[in-house]
């Protein structure tokens, strides 16, 4: 009998001048970049969360603090290759991840099929067991306003 599990991810980074933009492993040309501890890829960190909240293993700042250094400006995909590394030990597979990034600008879309080709190699699962949508917040609130980039997460595990 297989057990299926669900995990839930939400994530947020300021957007300001001066900063890389990385999103789904890919650095996105653009004028603003997301502020964070690591590279600050809102996508990773969502897909991190997902699958750890899925596996009862916690979220990312548990297994990788904003507080060590040795994690200060870290590539999120090393992050993201733990996590994967983390719950294959516990006996799990990704079933899928399923993902919504909220931004105003730029456009995410021309960079889905990257980014899918990305995650897929470094979670070692097949790319249409990666889904990636993107939206705006019709110009409401934070995200509206460019002021910063929000991305939610559902995964499915499951161990045989």
């Amino acid at each position: 009998m297989q057990k299926f599990r669900i995990g839930y991810g939400y994530d947020v980074h300021q957007l300001q001048h001066g900063y890389n933009f990385w999103l789904g492993g890919i650095k996105l040309d653009y004028h603003l970049g997301a502020v964070g501890h690591s590279d600050a890829d809102v996508l990773i960190h969502v897909i991190c969360d997902a699958i750890l909240g899925a596996a009862n293993m916690r979220d990312i700042g548990y297994h990788f603090s904003d507080q060590d250094p040795k994690f200060k400006g870290i590539d999120s995909k090393i992050l993201l290759k733990e996590v994967m590394e983390l719950v294959r030990k516990e006996g799990y597979e990704i079933g899928n991840v399923d993902t919504t990034i909220c931004l105003q600008k730029p456009k995410v879309n021309p960079h889905i099929p990257a980014m899918k080709k990305c995650l897929s190699e470094v979670m070692g699962i097949p790319e249409e067991d990666i889904s990636i949508k993107a939206t705006t917040t019709e110009r409401l609130g934070f995200v509206g306003r460019e002021e910063g980039i929000s991305a939610h997460c559902a995964a499915l595990i499951y161990k045989s």
